[in-house]
């Protein structure tokens, strides 16, 4: 039986490359990719989805469009780390068109795609988190019906990557984050940005992983241009934790989701998330001294296989 997955994205370039691994994916079933604001626009994060689905030929699973701006914070976008588009503003005059899009609602479809498998439905949640916030309020019993959340978001270290303390996705939507870790009490995974870091692979390997010989090999080389020169900039630098690597954030959830063998240790802990600091918004904090009284604890992701990351990389572009 096949795993059935949503997968809510904010597309840039590390969102293509993981809707591109669960596609490569024979075990998974997709059954929609909701978008959201994040790294770029919402319009722009809906047409990336789509040429992510067309350069893979699954135009048939459908796209729904999101929430355009978070619950609260002022709109952040990553233009500067992949592009104005999201996806490195390489051309594409044969893009497919936004009428495309599902005529329902992202959340309206997460709540109805749910209701429809109960106890099935694996989220994966790699944008800023106010679709899946406003799923839960508009229906309480949204996140026990789910089988699983994966997240790529927050920090465990206060290392941030957008803020002095902040990871971009929780710092895009603090409120949607700190309503996410309180109300979804089902088993909750999180890849954090200094998880990611540390679990990068070497630029000899991102070579190699863009020299195939196919057009998803070629499509991923031109949008992801912008974002490997940015990655060798002085500013980028300082932001990384455990030294240069090709570093796939988003794609570390999504696959964890697909084979939870991959994640070789981790860590169960009560989280939440600073609303209120002048340098601490949008900081995931871990509550080791359990002062939260949360029963409800998350995995906080710490090593991954690497050869089996690496493999499931590259059979996405093959």
């Amino acid at each position: 039986m096949k795993k059935k997955l949503i997968i809510d994205v904010d597309t840039g370039v590390d969102d293509a490359q993981a809707i591109m691994v669960a596609l490569a994916a024979p075990s998974v079933e997709i059954l929609g990719i909701t978008c959201c604001h994040g790294n770029t626009t919402l319009d722009h994060a809906c047409k990336n989805t789509l040429r992510v689905l067309k350069v893979c030929n699954r135009l048939d699973i459908p796209v729904y469009r999101g929430c355009a701006e978070p619950l609260l914070a002022r709109k952040l976008h990553a233009g500067d780390f992949h592009g104005k588009d999201g996806l490195g503003d390489a051309p594409d005059p044969d893009a497919p068109g936004l009428e495309l899009l599902q005529k329902e609602k992202a959340v309206q479809a997460m709540i109805k795609l749910v209701n429809e498998n109960p106890g099935e439905v694996t989220l994966v949640a790699t944008a800023p988190l106010t679709n899946l916030a406003v799923a839960v309020k508009l229906d309480p019993s949204f996140p026990e019906k789910l089988k699983a959340l994966y997240i790529m978001g927050g920090n465990t270290e206060s290392r941030g990557n957008t803020t002095v303390c902040g990871e971009f996705n929780f710092v895009a939507d603090p409120e949607a984050a700190y309503v996410v870790l309180d109300r979804y009490t089902c088993p909750t995974h999180i890849a954090t940005w200094e998880f990611s870091c540390r679990n990068s692979l070497p630029w000899s390997f991102c070579d190699t992983w863009l020299a195939q010989d196919t057009d998803k090999a070629h499509f991923m080389e031109r949008i992801s241009c912008h974002t490997r020169k940015m990655v060798q900039t002085e500013r980028y630098q300082k932001e990384l934790v455990a030294g240069p690597g090709f570093n796939s954030c988003d794609t570390y959830a999504l696959a964890a989701a697909i084979d939870s063998s991959l994640v070789t240790e981790s860590e169960e802990v009560a989280v939440t998330v600073e609303l209120e600091g002048t340098y601490t918004r949008g900081m995931m904090v871990l509550d080791y001294l359990d002062q939260l009284d949360k029963k409800h604890k998350a995995s906080i992701m710490k090593k991954v296989d690497c050869e089996k990351f690496r493999q499931m990389l590259m059979d996405a572009l093959k």
